[in-house]
């Protein structure tokens, strides 16, 4: 029986969630905004990350084990270089519990990069 707790996270509503870039309408991207935005989306442009990010988010309680979205038809050692890389990204976050790491989706990280995109600003 696992000794873990559950932890409630906060739920984001539609006015949390803070753009790390303008949107792509208000002008033209700084050096620095697009290479930030670049890595996100060069970190899920391979179909291995955009897969594991999607059992991330998808995952009731909105944490996942690596245990439990590990089956992705490649090796652990590989599921967790793409992990890493999607951390890296500021994609997910991830907490340490015993042997299990568990990982989220990072706070507002889907609105802002949704929001970077919106032609309708």
């Amino acid at each position: 029986m696992s000794k873990s707790k559950i932890a409630e996270l906060p739920v984001l509503e539609a006015e949390d969630p803070v753009p790390c870039c303008p949107p792509i309408t208000a002008g033209e991207l700084s050096q620095a905004d697009a290479e930030k935005m670049a890595a996100m989306f060069k970190a899920l442009s391979d179909p291995v990350r955009l897969r594991l990010f999607s059992r991330v988010a998808s995952f009731a309680g909105g944490e996942a084990c690596v245990c439990d979205i590990s089956d992705v038809g490649v090796s652990q050692p590989t599921v967790s270089h793409h992990l890493k890389k999607l951390r890296e990204a500021g994609l997910l976050t991830s907490q340490r519990r015993g042997t299990w790491v568990y990982y989220q989706v990072a706070p507002s990280v889907v609105a802002a990069m949704s929001a970077m995109l919106d032609l309708r600003t």
